[in-house]
């Protein structure tokens, strides 16, 4: 039995992706059709030597290709291509409900406006809300390796755009290079978001350590930690993640291609799960990492040994630890209970 194999189960159970970069999703083709569109000279020859590239160390020599593939987004046109065509594998893959994760910093540096940032990509997910009928909220991310004022410029420009993407953007994220970069950096821009009303989510716990979870939950005050893969260097972390329901959004075949995990068959996953920690399966940056989100639960499934129940419980973490409100989860969990193993 191949992981292929789990694929039609999984693709029928409703789910929610909550750890997803929409800049991760720009797989080569669209980053050379862009980069013809905007005139932009790539430094790679061809898709197939792009591809070839998608061999990485650790977090950074990722991160270093990740930004180098955003300089081809420019137009509004581009960020609605980039989401759309995520939003269609998304749809495939049977995800009913997304939180996506932007780096406006990523573009404004490049002197793309924030306007433009939010219109390409808000375009493309009230068109699949109608067509396609996948609900989607924002998640403004900044960007750990710059400092908390650079942060804080960034919340300060986006906040104009907030009454006109009320529907979408709902919260902040922190992500990009943890290793020195604990959460502490980014306190007072926490605590500001907070203050507006803003949730908060925030990466931990990849290649920082258990410390870094902690911190995010104390200090940050996030409800919910992106990866949090290292909790279980420390026992009583992992009680109270337990304890509290702390979501976790866990995304393994990231893990293996970043080198967190040797092997997926080595994966913390499913002994998480197995404890009762709120873990959710995601894809983080896809088009980097070989796999959608159908494509990570199935991965599991072969190499951790997933029952199907296990599955169905993935399924129903995902749509528990969403920001949808009570009424939605309980018709999506609801749908969840309808299906029969």
């Amino acid at each position: 039995m191949t992981a292929d194999h789990h694929l039609p189960f999984i693709r029928s159970l409703p789910k929610a992706e909550l750890h997803l970069h929409i800049e991760g999703t720009l797989e080569p083709e669209l980053m050379f059709e862009l980069a013809r569109r905007n005139g932009i000279a790539l430094p790679y020859c061809s898709v197939e030597a792009l591809r070839a590239a998608y061999r990485f160390d650790d977090l950074q020599s990722f991160l270093d290709l990740y930004y180098a593939g955003a300089s081809v987004l420019l137009t509004e046109s581009d960020f609605y291509d980039m989401t759309m065509a995520y939003m269609r594998r998304a749809h495939e893959d049977g995800v009913v409900h997304t939180e996506i994760m932007f780096d406006p910093q990523t573009h404004t540096a490049r002197g793309v406006g924030m306007a433009t940032v939010f219109a390409g990509i808000a375009r493309a997910l009230r068109e699949a809300r109608e067509e396609l009928g996948i609900t989607s909220y924002l998640l403004l991310s900044f960007l750990r390796h710059l400092s908390e004022e650079d942060a804080q410029h960034t919340l300060t420009q986006a906040l104009p755009l907030r009454e006109h993407y009320a529907d979408l953007w709902v919260g902040i994220g922190l992500d990009s290079a943890e290793r020195g970069n604990p959460p502490e950096k980014f306190a007072r821009v926490y605590a500001r978001a907070c203050e507006l009303g803003l949730r908060l989510v925030a990466h931990a716990g990849e290649e920082g350590p258990a410390d870094y979870v902690r911190n995010a939950l104390d200090v940050l005050k996030a409800e919910r930690i992106d990866h949090g893969v290292n909790s279980e260097q420390d026992p009583a972390l992992m009680q109270r993640l337990i304890d509290e329901q702390v979501p976790l959004t866990v995304c393994p075949l990231s893990n293996l291609k970043l080198c967190v995990v040797p092997t997926l068959n080595e994966h913390n996953l499913a002994r998480m799960l197995r404890q009762g920690v709120l873990v959710t399966v995601n894809s983080d940056d896809p088009a980097y990492f070989g796999g959608y989100i159908a494509q990570n639960y199935a991965a599991c499934a072969q190499a951790l040994e997933l029952e199907r129940e296990e599955l169905m419980q993935l399924a129903r973490n995902s749509i528990v630890a969403s920001f949808l409100p009570d009424a939605d989860k309980h018709r999506w969990l609801t749908r969840l209970d309808e299906i029969t193993v």
